[in-house]
């Protein structure tokens, strides 16, 4: 970070905090978008938004935390301008991300995973969120209530929701 606060070492602090949190950032708007050609352009705004905006980084929360909001904000502004494109329909949507997650060639998920994939993009937005930050980043819910701006409880119980029907979907099969 420290790299960033002088103008001839920014570049390179830039460069290094993007090494570092690249593919991190990558795979966490991956399972919000679903598309790697959607994720790597959210990943690009994403840069875009931490390279206007690091110099106020104040540090009230971990850099990590401060990425992951703004990773999760353009994911979930990338998700509405497609809802917003494709219909009026937050269903559609969903059904429309499952389908190009089949035809996506950089996935390869078995068809576990794939359905797994499709059971998460049925799920509301904020459900879907908290479910890939608990299941697949292992989140405490005290740091996803920081990034979302959300109490603890409500996350627990939008995860508890989120995981009760992903599991009826498995069910039904």
């Amino acid at each position: 970070m420290e790299l960033l606060r002088s103008e001839h070492t920014f570049e390179r602090g830039f460069r290094q905090l993007m090494s570092q949190y690249r593919e991190r950032l990558y795979w966490h708007i991956r399972r919000m978008v679903l598309v790697h050609e959607d994720a790597d352009d959210v990943l690009q705004n994403t840069f875009i938004k931490v390279y206007k905006g690091v110099l106020q980084f104040e540090g009230k929360s971990k850099l990590y935390t401060w990425l992951y909001r703004i990773a999760t904000n353009e994911a979930i502004s990338h998700l509405q301008n497609k809802a917003r494109h494709a219909s009026d329909s937050i269903d559609d949507a969903a059904g429309m991300l499952s389908n190009r997650l089949q035809a996506d060639e950089w996935f390869d998920g078995d068809e576990i995973q794939i359905k797994l994939q499709k059971a998460i993009a049925e799920l509301p937005e904020k459900q879907r969120i908290v479910f890939n930050l608990r299941y697949y980043e292992e989140m405490p819910y005290e740091e996803m209530s920081s990034l979302l701006a959300t109490s603890t409880g409500a996350l627990k119980a939008s995860f508890h929701h989120a995981v009760k029907k992903v599991e009826a979907v498995f069910r039904a099969l």
